[in-house]
């Protein structure tokens, strides 16, 4: 009998030990073109950690809309990523910013106009110089 009160006592502790409250909120920081072909940046909080998610629609698969998702782990990780995109404008074409997931390729034009292909695993896209300023701009404000 004392068993019996011990562990009707205890039921309500054990049942809350396994469960953990998941409080994340994820907002959209910029959305640097939007239409057919959109790039946005993302920002996730859970808890009191904070990741970012650069989303594309893959310029391969042309038969469906498939979006892939450059996450990046943390704000020092995102900075990288605008880090490039800046010494990328500066330079020359065919200069490639290589990282361990992912790589930016500055690819110009006939007529001068800078453009960028982004590969992340089996994804790619290809953005233009406006849009990478509109990234860069979000990028430094964090």
């Amino acid at each position: 009998m004392k068993k019996l009160i011990l562990s009707l006592l205890l039921l309500p502790f054990a049942g809350k030990a396994g469960v953990k409250p998941f409080h994340s909120s994820s907002s959209l920081l910029v959305e640097a073109r939007s239409g057919e072909w959109p790039i946005s940046l993302e920002q996730t909080v859970e808890k009191s950690h904070i990741s970012y998610f650069l989303e594309f629609r893959d310029e391969q698969v042309l038969t469906s809309v498939v979006l892939d998702t450059l996450p990046f782990e943390d704000l020092s990780q995102l900075k990288y990523f605008q880090q490039a995109l800046t010494v990328l404008k500066k330079g020359d074409n065919g200069d490639v910013a290589k990282f361990k997931d992912y790589s930016i390729k500055r690819s110009d034009t006939k007529d001068k106009k800078k453009n960028y292909l982004l590969r992340y695993q089996w994804g790619l896209t290809n953005f233009c110089q406006p849009e990478a300023d509109t990234l860069i701009a979000i990028i430094k404000k964090l």
